[in-house]
């Protein structure tokens, strides 16, 4: 097989570079880290009609090489040969959008500056000729001396044009015109350079991009914009509750069945059955039902990011997010912490200034991630009546809904506490590019959601099913003595620390099964669910349908919680960082343990406080 060419995807934000990487690699991809620094690196291989493999890596979105965030220096080392393990590209193609050359083709005179081979693809062109631009595409590729290829990223419009380029090598260090254009040189050459460009290859017809003038008049408006980005949310998490359902029960059925049918070729009551039932598919059937709900979200915030409705949000939100002491730029890292607190922490790297970048960390955990939703949804299923309210809102997911807005208005106020403190009180500019509306690609949404629930899937078959089983091992010795009265893991490991711990939580409403369910917590939050399920087979005896079993334990009669209970351990996990890989990815992103451990603390002192106060409030109400 011939030795597999290397290329680089170079490209502003929003210039549908990651659209394009989809449709090249489709789900061969992967992800990784550059060797010592905290940026990931995205890459894919697809083949050409030769048989050749081609190595794709999509580097983060940039404006310049002259870096002013971690993302950006990443690309900008990699363009430069800085980091050795990406130091060979073959070429660098520079995807462009063709709607807005004025600002794009800035990094391709900086690229060609560096004397890099190049291939320029040209995207978005159909929505370029909606508006009335005509495209000289030959001339710009003798007037920049690269190839350039038209593309339509979303439609797969010019995907087997760019593989005959790249099958034909169609690129080289280029012979360009603009031999003037220098990296460091002052920005007004490159800005005068950008514009002889347009003046001779691009033709403007007088003609405004009505659509996005039309929505922008909704989702802009400072009334009407938050109204709509509230009954978006508010749809959102309707839709987590009310479409999941059927896929959930399916999933729990599946389980059930499998341990039913597994658990009948092993010896009733052994220690083998009760692993393997009760620890191993008890465990894995109680988290695994809650990923139609993952997904779910994953896809609406893939759904409003591709549609170019985000970076709207963000700026609507600038002046409330200001005032609380955060930025605009920090709406888009805080609802990607609605999906994953890890992967929203990350994102704060396109947050330039050092100011908002912590305090964005800081409140990220606050943000009601993917993995709280298995505790709600127990909780709110449990407790919670499934009835309809003035005939159209569900009432579980009004609950939802709150417990989302606990969160965010929580975060709003952390920040704004954080402001006082601060030294620098100066405000800071938003800038920011505003794209044009487009229909979200099918292709990329589906290869984005396959991905979160792959990621899901693994935490579920790695360290959620090793914490199970070592749970399963700490709940199950030693074994109660000759004459015991009490169920038997009351003599476990787990049961004397459960009610060791157990006073300490007392005025929290929480018994010594919660307790014991919150260590394993720490490691991964919805672990609980599976932790709980474990706990209460072997503390009732009943090792049969564990996932189903425990909604109708946590409420039986006598032995159940009571409804205070329920609510205070909502509230607990509003706030508690019970999430080590957050914790180690806040250590890795601001390399410090005091920041950190400012983090645990305050998390785990609003846990308390809060649900201290919940708990009281609802005894008195309730009883």
């Amino acid at each position: 097989m011939s030795e597999a060419l290397r290329i680089a995807l170079v490209g502003n934000p929003n210039c549908g570079k990651t659209s394009l990487f989809n449709h090249l690699t489709g789900t061969r991809q992967k992800v990784a880290n550059y060797a010592g620094v905290t940026v990931e690196r995205k890459m894919g291989q697809f083949s050409l009609a030769s048989g050749r493999p081609v190595r794709v890596l999509d580097l983060p979105g940039t404006y310049s090489l002259n870096a002013t965030s971690p993302d950006e220096a990443v690309t900008r080392d990699v363009v430069k040969g800085n980091i050795a393990e990406e130091a060979e590209q073959d070429a660098f193609v520079c995807v462009v959008d063709a709607t807005n050359l004025r600002l794009h083709l800035g990094l391709v005179l900086e690229m060609m500056a560096l004397g890099k081979p190049l291939l320029v693809v040209l995207n978005m062109m159909d929505e370029a000729r909606r508006r009335g631009m005509q495209i000289n595409t030959e001339k710009l590729s003798q007037r920049l001396g690269v190839p350039v290829v038209e593309t339509v990223a979303v439609r797969d419009s010019g995907i087997e044009t760019l593989k005959n380029a790249l099958e034909q090598e169609r690129f080289s260090v280029p012979q360009r015109e603009l031999s003037d254009v220098r990296l460091s040189g002052e920005p007004h050459q490159q800005v005068e350079q950008v514009e002889q460009v347009l003046r001779d290859v691009v033709v403007f017809v007088e003609e405004q991009d009505k659509r996005t003038d039309f929505f922008d008049r909704i989702f802009l408006h400072p009334v009407w914009g938050l109204i709509t980005l509230t009954v978006l949310m508010f749809v959102i998490f309707q839709a987590v509750f009310a479409w999941a359902g059927p896929v959930q029960d399916l999933i729990v059925e599946g389980f059930e069945w499998l341990g039913e049918t597994i658990g009948g070729f092993l010896t009733d009551g052994s220690m083998l059955q009760s692993l393997v039932v009760d620890g191993i598919i008890g465990g894995a059937g109680g988290v695994m039902e809650f990923l139609p709900q993952i997904l779910i979200l994953f896809f609406f915030i893939l759904v409003l990011e591709e549609s170019g409705y985000l970076p709207r949000a963000a700026f609507l939100l600038d002046k409330l997010m200001f005032k609380a002491g955060l930025s605009g730029r920090a709406f888009i890292p805080l609802l990607s912490s609605f999906a994953c607190a890890v992967p929203g922490v990350m994102a704060t790297r396109s947050i330039g200034d050092p100011r908002d970048r912590l305090v964005t960390i800081m409140v990220a955990p606050l943000m009601t991630c993917s993995a709280r939703l298995p505790v709600y949804a127990l909780l709110i299923g449990a407790f919670i009546p499934e009835q309809t309210i003035w005939g159209l809102f569900n009432l579980q997911g009004l609950v939802l809904f709150g417990l989302y807005a606990g969160g965010v208005v929580s975060a709003l106020l952390v920040a704004f506490v954080m402001k006082l403190f601060q030294k620098d009180k100066s405000p800071h500019a938003l800038l920011m590019e505003l794209p044009s509306y487009q229909i979200p690609d099918p292709k990329s949404i589906l290869i984005g959601v396959l991905d979160r629930g792959k990621i899901f899937i693994k935490r579920v078959g790695g360290i959620i099913l090793a914490l199970t089983i070592i749970l399963w091992f700490l709940c199950t010795f030693p074994q109660p003595p000759e004459g015991a009265t009490l169920p038997d893991i009351d003599y476990s490991i787990a049961g004397m620390l459960g009610h060791l711990l157990q006073p300490i939580f007392a005025p929290l409403g929480f018994n010594w099964q919660i307790v014991v369910a919150l260590i394993p917590a720490m490691a991964a939050r919805e672990m609980v669910v599976a932790a709980l399920g474990t706990v209460y087979a072997l503390s009732t005896g009943d090792e049969d349908s564990t996932a189903q079993a425990l909604s109708e334990w946590i409420t039986a009669d006598g032995s159940g919680w009571s409804l205070a209970t329920a609510l205070s351990l909502l509230v607990w996990f509003i706030y508690a960082p019970h999430c080590l890989a957050t914790l180690a990815t806040v250590k890795r992103e601001t390399g410090s343990w005091g920041t950190v451990s400012v983090m645990t603390i305050y998390l785990f002192g609003l846990a308390y406080l809060m649900s201290f106060f919940t708990y009281q409030i609802a005894v008195q109400i309730w009883g």
